[in-house]
């Protein structure tokens, strides 16, 4: 039986010789390893500085390229500046050359006028001898004219004065008479055909409106309802609508008058109302007068609206609007003011148009000129001064405000608007049936007409023809000319302008003539 330790012994010993093989091989193959790598890290050095160089010299490249470019540029700019500094020296050189020149021209300029000077002074050391001289043959003149004239100086002037003053009346007169004559000529033309064109084009009806309402009844009866019991209906009626109900003899009617035409729009409108209900009591009355101030409030805005759409005017205010529509419950004369308001917006419109202005701008105008009439019942002066003032609260253009404020010449005009606003309302009222008066007012009117012709030195008979339109005046031959008739009617077209109120125009012709009588017997 073989020794179990000489196994172990030789199988130690194998063992060790085996890990001490495997070690060695381990660290040769280590060894190789770190030369491999170490002649990798040689190769990536020597590459990285081979790349490092290249770089370099890349660089070196472009920065001698970049330097050459800059030296360009640099040079290019010192030669344009160069260029710039030669000119600039030629340029200041001409003009030191151009003062030069100058200085010698001022020169001999200062060495002429001081040879003149001298020579003035020579001539007003002269003058001043002569006008001493001339003084004094004057007064020797003058002391003779006074011996001789047996006038003192101030007499003369005066007598001069007003010698002057009437020889130039004369001649201004002869001069205006020419200048009107010419004026009319050429002008008078145009202006017709443009007025009668706008006419033309804006036709309008006119229906006289009176200043009453008149309601129509079913019966007798329904006028003791209305009435009521002890007149309580009617009281009450009264007091909420602030119209008077006039219930007379008319058969079937009653009549409501009143000072305002809105409200006495809402009396009729609620009286119809209860009319035709039959309900007719105090309580009932107050409700239909508050329904019909409603439908009022309605009425007035959608006419102001329907207005503006008509003549296509945009961006009024709300009252403004709103004043608008209570214009066609007022009339002027028997006009209805919203509908002449229209007419004479379009009429402007029309004008402004042919003569080149701003057609929205007078429409404008002419819609809004009589604005005050529908507030001038509440407050106090005149319908221009007011439309004025509310068209400027509420920021309306100044044109619009003056026209509203001098179209019938209160203060002056500051545009061309105005103008067309006047002439355009003077067309509007003077239309054949476009206004009524009273037969008293229409009777004073002709009658302080003629009196007011009659009041100037020389006029023998003046007739007032053509419903007031016209005044013929007949003056005394032998205290007037006929430069003194043209003058006549221009002083008395002017006092007619200053002193009275009438619709449209008059027109004032002086008749001058001399007749010669003979009797064959």
């Amino acid at each position: 039986m073989e020794n179990p330790v000489l196994y172990i012994i030789v199988a130690l010993v194998i063992g060790a010789v085996s890990f001490f093989v495997a070690r060695m091989l381990a660290l040769k193959s280590i060894s190789h390893k770190l030369n491999d790598a170490e002649s990798q890290s040689k190769r990536l050095i020597e590459q990285g500085e081979k790349d490092a160089e290249i770089k370099k010299k890349e660089a070196i490249l472009e920065a001698r390229e970049e330097w050459m470019k800059v030296k360009v540029d640099f040079e290019k700019e010192i030669e344009s500046r160069r260029r710039e500094i030669e000119s600039s020296e030629k340029r200041t050189g001409d003009k030191e050359a151009d003062v030069n020149k100058r200085l010698e021209f001022l020169d001999l300029r200062e060495n002429e006028l001081s040879g003149r000077e001298t020579t003035i002074q020579g001539k007003e050391k002269g003058l001043e001898i002569r006008q001493e001289e001339l003084e004094k043959i004057i007064s020797q003149q003058n002391e003779r004219l006074e011996k001789i004239a047996q006038m003192t100086p101030e007499e003369a002037k005066k007598q001069l004065m007003e010698n002057m003053v009437s020889a130039a009346k004369m001649e201004a007169a002869s001069h205006i008479k020419e200048i009107k004559e010419k004026a009319e000529k050429d002008a008078e033309k145009e202006a017709k055909e443009i007025i009668l064109g706008s006419i033309y084009r804006c036709a309008a009806d006119h229906t006289a409106e009176t200043t009453v309402s008149v309601v129509n009844l079913p019966s007798e009866e329904m006028k003791g309802r209305i009435i009521g019991r002890e007149g309580r209906n009617i009281r009450s009626f009264e007091t909420l609508t602030g119209i008077d109900v006039i219930v007379d003899d008319t058969p079937e009617a009653v009549i409501l008058s009143g000072y305002d035409p809105v409200r006495r729009e809402i009396a009729r409108m609620a009286l119809e109302k209860l009319v035709s209900d039959g309900r007719i009591h105090p309580t009932r009355i107050e409700e239909v007068v508050e329904k019909s101030k409603q439908e009022m409030e309605v009425k007035v805005r959608e006419a102001g609206e329907q207005a503006c759409f008509e003549l296509s005017i945009h961006g009024l205010h709300e009252e403004i609007v709103h004043q608008l529509g209570k214009l066609h419950f007022r009339t002027s004369y028997g006009q209805n003011v919203l509908t002449h308001s229209k007419e004479v917006s379009m009429l402007c419109g029309l004008m402004a148009a042919e003569l080149g202005l701003d057609a929205v701008m007078a429409k404008r105008c002419g819609l809004l000129h009589d604005l005050g009439k529908a507030i001038d019942r509440e407050t106090e002066g005149t319908h221009t001064q007011i439309g004025a003032e509310y068209l400027r609260r509420y920021k309306e253009h100044e044109f619009v405000s003056n026209a509203a404020e001098s179209h019938h010449d209160d203060v002056p005009m500051i545009s061309p608007y105005p103008v067309l606003v006047q002439a355009a309302d003077a067309i509007s009222g003077s239309r054949p049936g476009a206004r009524r008066e009273p037969l008293e007012a229409y009777i004073k009117r002709l009658k302080q007409l003629e009196e007011l012709a009659d009041s100037f030195k020389g006029v023998a008979k003046a007739y007032a023809i053509q419903a007031g339109r016209e005044i013929r005046v007949i003056v005394e031959n032998h205290e007037l000319d006929d430069l003194a008739a043209e003058i006549l009617a221009s002083d008395i077209a002017e006092k007619i302008e200053g002193e009275m109120q009438y619709p449209g125009q008059i027109k004032v012709t002086v008749i001058r003539e001399t007749r010669a009588t003979e009797y064959a017997r």
